[in-house]
């Protein structure tokens, strides 16, 4: 009895010491990628960028990337962001939305007791305040389907809502991470393809206005149609909107993956995620006037005039 109960002992101390391990720091290492100059791009006159903060939740730096410290509380923006351009004005993730506090109650346990959340005005009212009418959005681009980006579909049922075939595939595959974006997701989808010309590394990507203003390229890991989002003003300023690749931006700077017992509660591809953490760590060592905007770095999110201001 006492060799059983000291190998279960030895047992538990080995996977509390793992676990401690995990959120401990551990820089990812780099990837060759072959990177010349930044593709060309013909922005309009009149395209222009602005932010929709929805809130933010409350967490710690410790559960956004290894390394992180646990007395480092950060605000996790909940922000959208809005790009009008001559062929069509887009919205990026939903933020928030007004019926939030019932899909918080979907989060896993451990999730809901590790952070808190502050409300703010939906996408929906925001719009609606800068004299912006629904049928002049024409899409909703999801960088992918997680709750906190597809929040506010609540309250915009009419707009399409553009996802590559893969997204939406897991959101109509009953997966719990996807569940909310299957019930609120509208029936007018708009998917859109990948097309085989290289990116920035990256071997297909999806032009949207044909100009080279919009582009995206397929990001997989963090869901299977994860995507990041490539924009360029017409005052030459280019964003990089990542999505839920990382979380914090020093899950590009270090680069550091997020630790194992958020990975898992979420599900991801851990390898997929880091070979495009890897892939971005090297496209902004090579072209750092790119600004990276993680969803939900708060500090990031500054970077843009939040509606009705906007960038051109």
């Amino acid at each position: 009895m006492k060799l059983i109960l000291s190998l279960v002992m030895s047992i538990v101390l080995v996977l509390v010491v793992a676990l401690v391990w995990s959120f401990m720091p551990a820089k990812l290492g780099s990837t060759a990628i072959e990177l010349t100059d930044v593709p060309k791009a013909m922005p309009p006159e009149g395209m222009s960028i602005s932010a929709l903060p929805t809130g933010v939740m409350k967490s710690r730096a410790g559960l956004a990337y290894r390394g992180g410290r646990f007395d480092d509380e950060r605000d996790f923006a909940m922000t959208a962001i809005l790009v009008r351009h001559p062929k069509g004005n887009l919205l990026f993730d939903t933020g928030f939305g007004r019926n939030v506090d019932e899909h918080f109650k979907t989060l896993p346990k451990l999730m809901q007791s590790t952070t808190t959340y502050e409300k703010a005005e939906t996408v929906a009212s925001q719009l609606q305040n800068a004299g912006i009418s629904h049928r002049e959005i024409a899409g909703i681009v999801l960088t992918h389907a997680h709750w906190d980006h597809v929040s506010g579909l609540d309250s915009l049922p009419s707009v399409p809502l553009w996802v590559n075939a893969t997204e939406h595939e897991f959101i109509e595959s009953g997966n719990e991470h996807s569940a909310l974006a299957q019930s609120l997701a509208p029936h007018n989808f708009h998917i859109y393809q990948f097309v085989d010309s290289p990116y920035l590394g990256f071997p297909r990507s999806y032009d949207v206005w044909g100009d080279g203003s919009i582009v995206l390229v397929p990001a997989e890991g963090h869901t299977p149609g994860s995507v990041l989002v490539f924009i360029t003003l017409p005052s030459g300023t280019r964003y990089l909107l990542l999505g839920d690749l990382v979380w914090q931006a020093e899950g590009i700077t270090l680069p550091a993956e997020r630790p194992w017992l958020v990975r898992a509660m979420l599900g991801e591809d851990a390898e997929r995620v880091r070979q495009h953490i890897r892939h971005v760590a090297a496209i902004h060592q090579r072209f750092p006037e790119i600004k990276l905007l993680p969803a939900h770095d708060a500090r990031a999110m500054l970077e843009l005039p939040v509606l009705p201001n906007s960038r051109n």
